[in-house]
């Protein structure tokens, strides 16, 4: 089964941590989100994942490319890069891998974390999309049904027409026929929302050509697309998986769990918790750390820092504070 994960987007809404590295590789809990996908698909799918398909932007450069290599090395996937020139839309994204679109396959967009039972049914399908409920749903594409059966894919409707939200997960049976579908939406120049090419349109289509689609759902839906959500859903995921501390990172301090430390992270002489992420590399010194998180080789010393988030090789010292400060960066609060 091939895995299709677009991920050209510039990550806006997380900046400055995504300056230099695509939200999708950024780190939670020592594991990036693109890592994490592949992680708990592989778990959940009936049949295992054969190839990754990875939509990147014109200016990632190799590093990326050799991260994701490693994810699909350690499961036994081929991997192939595809570059989107040009943003036109998440359905414009997906054709962008090309003649990769054939045979069966897995479309998810890598701005969400989730978790999901194993076991999915994906046997009598053309398509499973996965939903969730949500009380707002205006920012989301939406599934419409009358009684059990889906007759309507939207993209964020202007009226409330569902609540049951598209997270951004597409089972296929057939990818030839979705690449039909969006070749069909450039023919004809069938733009939607912001003028763009939408998925969901595309979607709705094959809905339209009376194609079998299912629903399925997650047990957590997690969002990542801004500062305070990718805050809130590392400190969820360390309630969630509550990690062990690795022998000998932690020296004459306090730990409050959960806490995450990677190897090579060090804590001296200070109080770390709760809701910490600290990243390979990173360094607490003399300091008292709690919802934060701080990036591979971030440094903090003499600092007490709460809901932070220090970008890696970043520096702080000095007194209490609430930082988001990007890669690379250094400063003194108060100093």
């Amino acid at each position: 089964m091939k895995l299709i994960i677009p991920m050209a987007g510039r990550g806006t809404r997380v900046r400055p941590h995504t300056h230099v590295t695509p939200k999708p590789l950024l780190p939670v809990c020592g594991k990036s989100m693109v890592e994490r996908i592949v992680d708990t698909l592989s778990e959940a799918l009936p049949r295992p994942l054969t190839e990754g398909i990875f939509v990147l932007g014109p200016d990632f450069s190799s590093d990326v490319r050799s991260s994701l290599d490693s994810i699909c090395d350690r499961h036994a996937m081929a991997a192939h890069h595809v570059v989107q020139e040009e943003a036109k839309g998440t359905a414009h994204a997906v054709a962008c891998a090309g003649d990769h679109l054939e045979g069966e396959g897995i479309v998810v967009f890598a701005d969400t974390l989730f978790y999901m039972d194993p076991g999915i049914d994906l046997s009598d399908a053309d398509v499973v999309v996965w939903v969730t409920h949500v009380d707002d749903p205006s920012r989301f594409g939406v599934a419409v049904r009358e009684g059990d059966r889906i007759v309507e894919l939207v993209e964020k409707p202007k009226t409330l027409i569902s609540t049951e939200v598209l997270i951004g997960i597409y089972y296929v049976r057939d990818l030839s026929m979705l690449r039909e579908a969006i070749d069909y939406l450039f023919e004809h120049r069938l733009t939607g929302v912001d003028n763009e090419y939408q998925l969901t349109d595309a979607f709705d289509r094959l809905l339209k050509q009376d194609r079998i689609f299912k629903t399925a759902s997650v047990t957590a839906w997690l969002d990542c697309g801004t500062i305070d959500a990718l805050l809130a859903t590392t400190i969820d995921i360390l309630g969630r998986e509550n990690p062990p501390i690795p022998e000998d990172s932690v020296h004459e301090s306090v730990v409050i769990k959960p806490v995450f430390i990677a190897e090579g992270a060090s804590v001296e002489h200070s109080v770390i918790g709760p809701n910490v992420s600290l990243e390979s590399g990173a360094t607490l010194r003399r300091s008292v750390v709690r919802n934060s998180i701080v990036f591979s080789d971030g440094r903090v010393e003499g600092a007490n820092l709460d809901h932070s988030l220090i970008g890696s090789s970043a520096t702080v010292s000095g007194s209490p504070s609430s930082l988001n400060l990007g890669d690379h960066s250094s400063i003194s609060p108060g100093g």
